[in-house]
């Protein structure tokens, strides 16, 4: 049997960073009404489920810090470790969308495939079902579009229900393409401070540093410099005016799928 039919949705509570972290409200993960795409499922071997895919994102916070391996084996190659706080250093509790499930015949084990939160973006590495909690479904997904500097978000059945200007990387410091997801949410206490009343933490990575604090991982948030919107400014962050990102902070919850073109 699946995980997903026997877990239930959980909320833990978390240690402050610069801000309260919310959580927005999480569907049970088995009332999807989607089906995987059919390319997924003519890909994968009978042992192997997608569980995050499209418009649905499946994330959970980790049990123990467990190694993460490039296979679905205790033997395999290392290739990270499952931490219990983001890596930013704002003591927030750290978040893992799971990619795809296995189990592996011989041993009858369940392993994850869950997302990495380092360099580079697009890593994944496979660990225990067991390290991970209870399945958290989140539906939508954000989109950036570098191109036309906006950012749009889609609700579960495709329909745009935000979209406004943004402010992304300079050309020397980018905001880089990929799929990632929404891993962190922070009320601003400070008035008008740089990063302006609310902030979206993502899972990721500028190539070098970021406006984020530690100066690593892609945030969505507002601003202070409202007249720099839409344009190039930051250095790899995206930025929304006030207004703006206090209309989409309710309406993104964590593990929301993000899209960077």
């Amino acid at each position: 049997m699946s995980r997903l039919a026997i877990h239930a949705a959980r909320l833990l509570p978390v240690a402050l960073g610069i801000g309260a972290l919310a959580f927005g409200p999480c569907a049970d993960a088995s009332a999807s009404s989607a089906s995987p795409p059919a390319g997924l499922d003519a890909q994968a071997a009978p042992s192997i489920v997608p569980l995050s895919y499209g418009r649905i994102s499946r994330w959970a916070y980790p049990n123990v810090t467990a190694v993460a391996r490039a296979t679905p084996s205790p033997q395999a190659r290392a290739v990270g470790r499952l931490s219990f706080f983001s890596p930013d250093g704002l003591d927030q509790a750290q978040i893992y969308q799971e990619l795809r499930e296995e189990r592996v015949p011989a041993t009858g084990v369940m392993w994850v495939d869950v997302s990495l939160l380092h360099r580079p973006n697009g890593s994944t590495g496979w660990v225990r079902a067991s390290a991970l909690g209870p399945v958290h479904t989140s539906y939508g997904m954000i989109v950036v579009d570098r191109a036309r500097l906006r950012l749009t978000l889609y609700n579960r059945n495709g329909k745009a229900i935000f979209s406004a200007p943004v402010g992304i990387g300079r050309p020397s410091l980018p905001t880089p393409p990929g799929h990632f997801y929404v891993a962190e949410k922070f009320v601003d206490p400070i008035d008008g401070g740089v990063y302006g009343p609310f902030l979206l933490g993502t899972s990721a990575f500028a190539p070098t540093l970021s406006d984020w604090p530690g100066g690593g991982i892609i945030g969505i948030h507002g601003t202070d410099q409202p007249q720099l919107i839409p344009g190039r400014p930051s250095h790899g962050c995206i930025r929304l005016v006030n207004s703006a990102i206090t209309r989409l902070w309710p309406l993104v919850t964590l593990g929301t799928r993000i899209d960077i073109t």
